[in-house]
């Protein structure tokens, strides 16, 4: 769903009047808490900082949602960037149970797009994995390069979506958590669009969900090129939480572990 500019307007004076009282309000807050801290254990007052503070979230993904087809186009080379996003969702899950990898294919090379709303898509939709996902569940990431897109695919091994929900995850405000704004893959599908891509899932109940983005690349092969299989280089792999280098002897390209403790690579 993309707003149209009066659409736009009208939610940014709506979130610009509301972001104002609501900063007052929850810095009042802070500042009564801090001066008595007993207003801690006074009923509701948990509720209500709780309240508050999803309120500014709220405004924020409204922000988000109003400007995801506003792009500041760059072309940048894609490995680095893929590997970024591997390595800061890692280090977000180290602390959990979650088993997590990512796969590149390494003929992919540089895209045109929104460097930073592009990683705002990936991060959303891995955190969204790691809410669905068992404690001791698995997360994967892996990208492929077909004869004019990226085929991104991000897959989790859990509680799946519902068959009368599916259809409705992508509508504005339509939620499912607990927490939930309803924007997020509303965003996320407006940013996809707005780079002439597609992103759509797959879901089973209690086995899991894949959601598949396509972003469209300057590249071009012929069919024989196409229908060759890749060797997909690893950049991430919590499972083994080891430092090393492959070489790919194919395409001599070099399969990048992260150490997830030290969140280095080499």
């Amino acid at each position: 769903m993309q707003l149209n500019k009066d659409n736009q307007l009208l939610i940014s004076k709506i979130s610009h009047e509301l972001r104002n009282p609501l900063t007052i309000i929850y810095s009042t807050l802070q500042l009564i808490e801090s001066r008595h801290p007993e207003t801690r254990t006074f009923e509701h007052w948990h509720e209500l900082m709780k309240d508050v503070e999803f309120m500014s979230v709220l405004l924020d993904d409204l922000s988000r949602f109003n400007h995801a087809n506003t792009l500041n186009l760059s072309t940048f080379s894609f490995r680095p960037f893929w590997e970024y996003i591997s390595l800061s969702f890692a280090a977000s899950i180290a602390d959990t149970k979650l088993e997590y990898f990512s796969k590149i294919d390494p003929s992919i090379n540089q895209i045109t797009g929104d460097k930073t709303k592009l990683q705002e898509v990936f991060l959303n939709l891995l955190r969204n994995a790691t809410e669905a996902a068992l404690p001791d569940g698995s997360i994967s990431m892996t990208a492929e390069q077909t004869c004019d897109s990226i085929l991104i695919q991000i897959q989790d091994n859990g509680c799946g979506i519902s068959k009368e929900h599916i259809d409705s995850i992508f509508e504005p405000f339509t939620t499912y958590k607990k927490n939930g704004t309803g924007l997020g893959l509303s965003i996320s599908q407006n940013i996809i669009h707005a780079h002439h891509g597609t992103i759509e899932v797959d879901s089973t109940p209690q086995k899991g969900s894949t959601f598949r983005i396509t972003l469209p690349t300057k590249q071009c092969c012929d069919k024989t090129a196409c229908q060759q299989t890749t060797n997909m280089s690893e950049v991430v792999n919590t499972s083994t939480c080891e430092s090393r280098i492959q070489t790919d002897e194919n395409h001599h390209d070099h399969s990048l572990f992260c150490d997830i403790s030290s969140s280095s690579m080499i």
